[in-house]
């Protein structure tokens, strides 16, 4: 018997806490125009802290996915978590998901692939399944970036990007020849790693701001760094590669993709993807407009949503494409 694996449950969420561009403009010497025309977002979620965690997140829009899949609780028999922000150094989140939901004691597995965690995961879950080994995978994508950021003029370029949020799906196996993940796509390029890093831990519960008070408060490796310019050049160059290996794998042109879904990194280097491959805006999916960049959390996210508003139909073919911290990319096939 030959299985496959489809999407057949999706759900977000993210805080109700809205911060606008004008609302950092009052934190650091930056302004809307000045971060739209950068970045294209206009707005982002932020946790209020004690209310949410990046586990929490997860469970909350994992509800939203199984109800919505079909399929009890009791049938889940692995999760999957990606995130950059456990709530703690270890255990991962995954562990945690299980015991929140009440879920059976099932195996639990933490993906560490930031912007790419999601397509990594769910190309994790499409072996188990079509080895015959699981047959209902919960994979979820969930991030809090806010308590971690450098909320100054001097992190500007890096903390006016991020938001938080989480979303989820439940991957089940079917026999349907055709139907579902395709294929899926990985890489990375290691020499890269530092051009997008935090090089000192501190998010979820331990906050890096607690760090700092103990320690030197002018030591940067507890924020993010990003080469912007590099990063940006190289995302573009991989998207493309990535997305072509898809196609090229299962006989496929660029014209029958019917909806693109990339990591929402940048408006600009979706944008770009978009001109290059002649796509047009119903076939292209975008969000970080109003959630900013919600690393693992931001395909699913995007995902959700395009699937919500009936932009994707049964038949579809679905592309998911991710770049980021790594460097690692990597995309997915669907049929849906």
């Amino acid at each position: 018997m030959k299985y496959h694996s489809k999407i057949s449950g999706l759900g977000y969420y993210v805080p109700d806490n809205i911060v606008t561009n004008d609302d950092l403009s009052k934190k650091m010497d930056t302004n809307d125009e000045w971060i739209q025309e950068r970045t294209g977002i206009q707005e982002r979620r932020h946790i209020i802290r004690g209310e949410d965690t990046t586990t929490s997140m997860g469970v909350k829009a994992a509800k939203i996915a199984i109800e919505r899949s079909g399929v009890s609780k009791e049938d889940i028999d692995f999760v999957i978590f990606a995130t950059l922000s456990p709530d703690y150094y270890f255990p991962g989140p995954g562990v945690l998901v299980q015991r929140d939901l009440g879920l059976k004691t099932v195996g639990a597995l933490d993906v560490r692939n930031q912007c790419s965690g999601f397509v990594y995961a769910v190309s994790v879950a499409d072996q188990f399944i079509k080895t015959g080994m699981y047959k209902n995978i919960l994979v979820i994508g969930s991030e809090v970036h806010s308590t971690g950021l450098d909320m100054t003029t001097r992190g500007r370029g890096v903390s006016v990007i991020f938001g938080d949020g989480a979303g989820a799906a439940v991957l089940s196996r079917t026999e349907e020849e055709g139907k579902g993940i395709l294929s899926t796509h990985l890489h990375s390029e290691g020499q890269h790693a530092e051009e997008l890093a935090l090089q000192a831990p501190g998010m979820g519960k331990r906050w890096v701001t607690d760090i700092i008070a103990d320690n030197d408060p002018n030591d940067e490796s507890y924020y993010p760094y990003m080469n912007g310019q590099f990063v940006f050049k190289n995302a573009v160059v991989r998207f493309s590669e990535v997305i072509n290996e898809g196609l090229e794998t299962n006989n496929l042109q660029v014209s029958d993709i019917n909806m693109l879904i990339p990591h929402q990194a940048n408006l600009r280097i979706s944008q770009f993807i978009q001109q290059k491959f002649k796509l047009t805006d119903d076939q292209v999916y975008n969000n970080i407009q109003k959630y900013g960049n919600t690393t693992a959390a931001s395909i699913p996210i995007a995902l959700t949503e395009a699937w919500e508003k009936g932009k994707i139909k049964e038949g579809d073919l679905v592309v998911l494409a991710a770049f980021g911290s790594g460097f690692t990319w990597g995309s997915v096939i669907i049929r849906w």
